[in-house]
Formats: structure tokens, sequence, C-alpha cells
């Protein structure tokens, strides 16, 4: 078990009772467990400004009755199989899918995926949820 350290803050009152609304309002339990919520956003932002693996999900939504718009996409993530690692397909409605691609690898490259994804004629939305692989977040 990794050895806990402790430090103080000063907050204006006002932020200190908007932090403890949100707190409360997602369900953490205290002010400490939200802080490493926090914390680790932040090194999980940094991660994808480096080129160390990460790992993250491109949603897409799409109008599967758009001439070759399928073939495209699938074209495009066996173009960047290093970092693809599956994708998921869901039926939204009569004229809507959403595609799930699940990512892993270096940030750029990643994004290089994304950009390649988004240029296909018939997507209605494209965005990247970035996360970590773990490896490095302590």
């Amino acid at each position: 078990m990794a050895k806990l350290a402790r430090f103080s803050i000063s907050l204006d009152q006002d932020l200190l009772q908007a932090f403890d609304t949100l707190i409360a309002r997602e369900g953490y339990p205290t002010r400490s467990e939200a802080v490493k919520h926090l914390i680790r956003g932040v090194l999980v932002d940094e991660e994808w400004q480096g080129e160390g693996n990460v790992a993250g999900a491109v949603l897409l939504v799409y109008d599967h009755h758009k001439p070759d718009v399928i073939g495209k996409l699938v074209d495009i993530q066996h173009d960047h199989m290093d970092c693809t690692i599956c994708t998921q397909h869901v039926h939204l409605d009569h004229n809507n899918c959403l595609e799930i691609v699940t990512v892993r690898g270096p940030a750029s490259q990643i994004r290089q995926l994304l950009t390649a994804l988004r240029s296909v004629k018939g997507i209605k939305h494209a965005t990247l949820l970035t996360t970590t692989t773990g490896s490095t977040l302590p």
C-alpha cells in the first residue's frame, strides 16, 4: 500500500462550497477522493500531450445509408491497426448508427485515426474520449 501524505490548501469559501456541492452531486465519499480524481484527470491530460501509450474511444455517429460509409470506416481502421483494438456497432434508429472504436497507442497516431475517420462523408459527429492505460498513473 502506498504511503499517504497529507497537505492542506486554502480556498475561497465560495469555491469550497461549490466544490462540496460537486462532491455531493458526483457521489465522492470524501474531499480527498474528489481531489485524487481531479489530479488524475490532469495527469491523464498530460499523458495525451506526450508520446507514451494512451487509451481511449472514438465515437462516431453516421448515416449508414450514405454510399460506402461502412466500407470506408473499416478501411481506415485497418490502415490504423496499430492503434485500433476493437469496434462496437450500435443501431440508433433506422438511419443512424453509433460506432465505438477502442484505441490504444501513441496519442499522435490516435489523433491521425480520428482525423481520417472524421473525413468520411456521412459522419454526423465524431469525438474522442481520452483516458489512460493506467500503467503510469499512480
